[in-house]
């Protein structure tokens, strides 16, 4: 779809798997069974980390909000996304493209942001554990997460702004299944130099440099379990931080697959390389947020037993 003659766009074609029409039954049932998936498990972990006691904690507080994170994330693109596979209009009104660019980019530096203060409380835990009460009180673990989710929505504020004022036109074809914000800039037809810095700030400032506090973090974890003389010490101390170690390697490994791949052979195969860039963006959208409840709950005792306990309450008890 192209305008020819206009200057203001007022809508974008999402075209997804338009290539693909039988695939698309396919997909509608894959992608719903795991949005499903994502719902009840992150929601059951949120609900367990505030009806246990056990897990008032700021490891489980952290992980709630997590939690909460991943079920915004996908909220903003998978229901739009499972619609237009059953209808023959792809398209999404430019407004509409600004608030999921806007919502996709704040969850997502939210999440960067907080799972770096995941690490530093998994440091503390493990490197200082007789001051691990008073360094993260409760007046230290909250102003910590609502940190990083005001990180996110400045950040992502910020860049959609920039991009809404941008001049769209002629092509209007985003090929993806939602709107996503370094796409959408590319498309217009204007100077985009002043948005491609801010974003490169914004990358090294709620990317890059979170990325390095939790590199970091874990070297002098690795380094403490490292001193621990005893084999089960040594166990005991990276299973409490391995689920988050897990879902960290699992996140940035996929952004940075995404983002910092070589560019200079896409026109080489492009059908190719566009198929795989959706696969890839289908698995950072749902595949993480998916696996995280999975990884916490398989991974992790307390969770387990509070699951038992909660359980035996329910069921067993008058």
């Amino acid at each position: 779809m192209e305008w020819e003659n206009q200057t203001i766009l007022v809508e974008f074609f999402l075209k997804g798997l338009a290539d693909y029409p039988r695939l698309e039954l396919l997909f509608f049932v894959l992608l719903l069974i795991m949005y499903v998936v994502i719902l009840l498990g992150n929601g059951t972990l949120i609900l367990i980390s505030i009806l246990d006691p056990h897990l008032h904690t700021p490891m489980y507080f952290f992980l709630g909000n997590l939690s909460f994170l991943d079920i915004c994330y996908t909220t903003t693109s998978i229901p739009s996304t499972l619609m237009r596979f059953l209808s023959e209009r792809k398209t999404i009104s430019f407004s509409g493209c600004a608030v999921q660019m806007f919502f996709g980019l704040a969850m997502g530096t939210t999440e960067c942001v907080l799972l770096s203060m995941m690490a530093f409380d998994r440091y503390v835990a493990i490197c200082k554990p007789l001051r691990y009460s008073v360094i993260m009180s409760k007046n230290s673990y909250v102003p910590m997460a609502a940190g990083s989710w005001f990180a996110g929505v400045v950040n992502s504020a910020v860049q959609t702004a920039f991009v809404v004022q941008l001049t769209f036109c002629r092509n209007n074809v985003i090929n993806n299944f939602a709107c996503e914000i370094l796409a959408v800039m590319k498309m217009a037809c204007a100077d985009i130099s002043g948005n491609e810095f801010i974003m490169l700030v914004a990358t090294t400032l709620f990317t890059l440099m979170p990325l390095l506090l939790i590199v970091i973090s874990y070297s002098l974890i690795i380094s403490s379990i490292l001193k621990i003389r005893t084999s089960e010490g040594r166990s005991k101390a990276f299973s409490t931080c391995s689920a988050h170690l897990t879902v960290v390697i699992i996140f940035y490994g996929t952004i940075l697959f995404m983002y910092m791949k070589p560019k200079s052979k896409q026109t080489l195969n492009s059908d190719d390389m566009d198929a795989t860039d959706k696969l890839i963006s289908m698995f950072y959208g749902v595949m993480t947020p998916m696996m995280n409840p999975l990884i916490y709950s398989l991974r992790n005792k307390d969770v387990k037993e509070a699951v038992k306990h909660l359980f035996n309450r329910r069921f067993f008890t008058k």
